[in-house]
């Protein structure tokens, strides 16, 4: 099957996800309140901002710029170079626009610094597209700030920056869509559906995996970065290393001290599907016990932080099942991502990005029902910005997908024991887990964490 992927869009496009600049404070200073921005009637244009324009940057950008009551007033980038090509795509985009509709639209202002966005009162949503580590402070600022916020994912570095993140959204009540798109699509919505009506009987089984092909092979630093590109501030919270810049743009997700490999770049999509399909709504179950095993298994030599082999199992009680998260270098006679739901007859329900299948346990092709269209990702956010409801990925809701696919991380860096979770206290019971960069990582001086717990 053809099909194109987030990721192969990224590497066609040259594509790589910078992060927002930041003029260092004291942390008392970046936890100051923030004057609320304005509420946003039914008729109002959404006037909006993108902080980190890179690959996901500039799709989410153009996503927004389709509907016709988003307005762009400002980008934020520590790259000047992507910075000064998205103004280039705003200004040339805007100029279509004006075509179509005869309103003149100013250019957006651009910043390296992404409060200096935060502080203006003109702009009620951002779109965040950062490095993963550094999701988690641009969104709670922005919820200080009083805006709604558009996040890609996986939400959070770790799971106390999750924990945290799902409190400022929680504290300051604002409207957060992650850009997990495919609780959008009708493949995927049609699956879900199908599984939750009880089309194949009781679900025993979940699979979701991910083919990993990265190899980044060996590189030393040659120096300082680029004038161009502020290489400290793109560091940020996470550990001070020397530059090399195969390992920035784009390929910083295969380092843990920006990331968290594969399991975090595409399990938080397919076990998302798995998790939503299983649950009645949004509030996702969560395992009891996980397990994660594997290593740089491919290219052991390679340079990532991240294993290229990973089998995470989970145990889940109320409904009783057990979900697999495999990445590896192949999985034959399969799609290269997908999640399977498996039902006590032995049937099976397999969705990938561009369609789905039902399958009896001899193999036979099964009659499947399509779900009713939905409206875009984008557009469901932006709607709800102006209703106040919670959009399909709401970060509550993918708070806990990002927390499985760091859980199996957990327990990878743990060696492989078993870690618990206990979804009421929102936490790991005992040891096992906690003493992981995947549960908490101290933040590079001055930065630090604002902890909201949502009261």
């Amino acid at each position: 099957m053809t099909r194109i992927t987030r990721r192969d869009f990224l590497r066609r496009t040259g594509g790589g996800l910078t992060t927002l600049g930041l003029v260092a404070q004291a942390p008392s200073a970046l936890a100051q309140p923030r004057p609320l921005s304005r509420r946003v009637a039914a008729n109002d244009k959404i006037v909006i901002a993108l902080i980190g324009c890179g690959g996901m940057g500039n799709v989410d950008l153009g996503w927004a710029m389709d509907e016709p009551d988003v307005e762009v007033a400002a980008l934020c980038d520590v790259d000047e170079h992507h910075l000064n090509n998205t103004l280039q795509n705003v200004i040339k985009k805007n100029q279509q626009r004006t075509a179509k509709d005869g309103q003149n639209r100013p250019a957006p202002d651009t910043y390296k610094d992404f409060r200096r966005v935060l502080e203006r009162k003109d702009i009620d949503a951002v779109l965040i597209c950062t490095p993963d580590h550094w999701h988690a402070l641009p969104l709670i600022y922005a919820c200080e700030a009083g805006k709604d916020a558009y996040c890609e994912k996986p939400i959070s570095h770790d799971i106390l920056e999750a924990k945290a993140m799902a409190g400022a959204v929680k504290h300051f009540q604002r409207v957060v869509q992650v850009g997990t798109w495919q609780r959008s699509t009708r493949e995927f919505v049609s699956a879900v559906a199908f599984v939750r009506a009880g089309k194949i009987g009781r679900i025993t089984s979940v699979r979701a995996w991910k083919t990993d092909d990265a190899r980044l092979g060996h590189h030393v630093s040659v120096g300082g970065p680029p004038a161009y590109f502020d290489y400290d501030f793109w560091t940020g919270p996470a550990q001070m290393v020397p530059y090399i810049p195969e390992y920035t743009h784009y390929n910083w997700r295969w380092f843990y001290n920006y990331a968290s490999g594969e399991t975090g770049d595409w399990g938080v999509h397919m076990m998302d599907i798995g998790l939503l399909a299983m649950s009645k709504d949004t509030d996702l179950v969560m395992p009891v016990e996980i397990c994660g095993m594997g290593g740089k298994l491919a290219h052991p030599d390679d340079d990532r932080t991240t294993p290229d082999t990973v089998y995470g199992l989970m145990r889940f009680k109320d409904p009783d099942f057990v979900m697999i998260w495999r990445t590896e270098r192949d999985h034959p006679d399969l799609p290269d991502h997908g999640t399977q739901f498996v039902g006590e007859r032995g049937d099976t329900v397999t969705v990938w990005r561009g369609g789905w299948r039902v399958r009896d346990a001899e193999g036979r092709e099964l009659p499947k029902e399509e779900a009713p269209p939905t409206n875009s990702h984008m557009r469901n956010w932006l709607d709800c910005i102006k209703t106040r409801e919670q959009p399909r990925s709401n970060l509550a809701s993918m708070a806990q997908t990002t927390i499985v696919c760091h859980l199996i991380n957990a327990s990878y860096l743990a060696g492989g024991e078993t870690v618990h979770w206990d979804k009421e206290r929102m936490d790991i019971v005992g040891r096992v887990g906690r003493e992981t960069q995947s549960y908490e990582r101290p933040y590079r001086k001055p930065w630090t964490l604002p902890i909201y717990k949502g009261d």
